[in-house]
């Protein structure tokens, strides 16, 4: 037993094991939205739907026949766009929003005492809206299912806000990375499983094409059930750190929905306690963001945490960018079979964790910052790729099968080396390293709402998707170079 767990009482909530299984186990329930509705079975779903219909191209070079989609355009306000590029602005929208709600979501939790309540409202909200995917069946209902996948995002998202704060509060600093590593692979595991099942409904057990629609939507279903049905494990075991508090007037709108029935004729009547609430409302969002901008005025002080941060927030632009609209180029693009792109995505996963072990024992030989220059580097590699990536070339399934092996391997171990290089160079003053890893997801997001927004934008421009994915090499650049300014020590040089 460690000297820390020696201090804490028998009775407290910390290292407890069935707590700790508790909160990893909301891992293997949310994951599979990441898998199944974010990298595979709907990016695909929605790439068929939104297809008018396949046409016949003669190719000259190789004197085959291949098959180009014709895609439905998405009127908005009396102008069309392409199906593809929509979707990115959904994904950019649904960041935003989280990007809004995260820093305010936290202070109120904290004010509050009920994270755990904000955490079942976001894992509700996502996991219906994974079930309220079902209902988009064709271009009729689109926009349910770009409605439901916003939501979606920010259910899963905004969850996470709260699931992650719980960490430190259930385990003591030697277990929390043993603890947070067990959540990751529970994750893994149960995402993987489900989109197994699902692909065996969609390959296997549909005899047309009809059928596969349908299992297609079955997926969805089970993907919100999966999430909604594991989740009440964690629930029912993960303590409500706090006391709720019951007087009035400040918790009449903060899901304390009992106090909504209440009389209030002591405290000046509803009005007056809802004019209060909205009082409190404003404040936390004046101080919620106030503490966000006070914690990167001293992030960006530190000569070293700025060139970090900067070079992580440009080559996360492209990271983050080409994972999300990776399946979509694969179908749009190169006019991949499913059971194909399902599959290669599947082992992309599997390649990311080889990516991550691979290059932390890399680093313990170069250096973090030498590690991140060369996965970057090997990044831009696979942006030029896919740029000369040509469905008319026979061998362009082999070569797609490349650029995704690249990626795999770079991506699991950019993110690994990111954050533990980040951890690193992190100052040992008074503040929480809470905050800053807070900082650093709201950047991440930051990232993710530029890289989306420009890439639908190219996607709507240049029509096809190359070129988007040309444009991300830019800021793999940018990073490379910042992060050379980097000035370390010891194992992170």
């Amino acid at each position: 037993m460690s000297e820390i767990e020696k201090t804490i009482p028998e009775n407290s909530i910390k290292n407890n094991p069935k707590i700790m299984r508790a909160w990893a186990l909301y891992d293997w329930a949310n994951s599979v939205y990441s898998l199944v509705i974010t990298s595979t079975i709907f990016p695909i779903y929605y790439s068929i739907l939104t297809t008018a219909y396949e046409k016949d191209e003669y190719v000259k070079e190789t004197g085959q026949w291949i098959k180009v989609p014709v895609r439905n355009l998405i009127k908005i306000f009396g102008k069309e766009y392409q199906p593809d590029a929509v979707y990115g602005y959904s994904l950019t929208l649904s960041f935003v929003i989280v990007v809004l709600l995260s820093p305010i979501l936290s202070s109120l939790a904290d004010t509050i005492g009920n994270k755990k309540s904000f955490l079942q409202f976001f894992c509700y909200l996502g996991a219906t809206s994974c079930m309220g995917l079902a209902m988009f069946t064709g271009m009729g209902t689109v926009w349910l299912g770009l409605l439901f996948s916003v939501t979606a995002s920010v259910g899963f998202w905004g969850s996470l806000v709260f699931y992650n704060s719980f960490l430190p509060d259930i385990a003591t600093p030697d277990k929390q990375d043993s603890l947070s590593a067990k959540g990751y692979v529970y994750g893994y595991i149960g995402s993987v499983i489900l989109v197994v099942i699902c692909l065996v409904l969609i390959q296997v057990c549909a005899e047309t094409p009809k059928q596969a629609a349908i299992y297609t939507r079955v997926s969805f279903l089970l993907t919100g059930a999966w999430w909604f049905g594991f989740s009440q494990y964690t629930f029912k075991h993960l303590p409500q750190f706090g006391q709720v508090k019951e007087q009035l007037p400040k918790d009449l709108v903060l899901l304390n929905y009992k106090n909504i029935f209440k009389s209030h004729a002591e405290q000046g009547g509803f009005v007056e306690v809802f004019k209060d609430n909205i009082s409190f409302y404003i404040d936390i969002v004046k101080q919620s963001f106030k503490e966000l901008f006070k914690v990167g005025n001293h992030l960006f002080g530190d000569r070293n945490l700025k060139y970090f941060l900067t070079s992580f927030f440009f080559y996360s632009v492209g990271m983050q960018t080409i994972f999300l609209m990776a399946t979509l180029f694969g179908k749009s693009e190169i006019n991949m079979a499913q059971d194909k792109l399902i599959m290669t995505l599947l082992l992309i996963q599997i390649e990311a964790i080889i990516g991550a072990l691979f290059f932390s024992w890399l680093s313990k030989k170069i250096g973090n910052k030498n590690v991140i220059s060369i996965t970057v580097a090997m990044w831009i590699g696979a942006c030029l790729a896919a740029y000369y990536l040509n469905k008319e070339n026979p061998n362009v399934e082999y070569q797609f099968y490349g650029v995704a092996a690249v990626i795999g391997l770079v991506m699991g171990g950019l993110q690994a080396m990111s954050r533990s290089t980040y951890s690193k160079l992190l100052p040992t003053d008074s503040m929480d390293n809470t905050t800053y890893f807070s900082f650093y997801d709201v950047l991440e997001k930051l990232a993710i709402i530029l890289g989306t927004f420009i890439f639908a934008t190219l996607i709507e421009h240049y029509n096809n998707m190359r070129f988007a994915a040309l444009s991300m090499s830019i800021f793999f650049a940018l990073g490379l170079v910042f992060i050379r300014f980097l000035k370390v020590k010891n194992n992170t040089k």
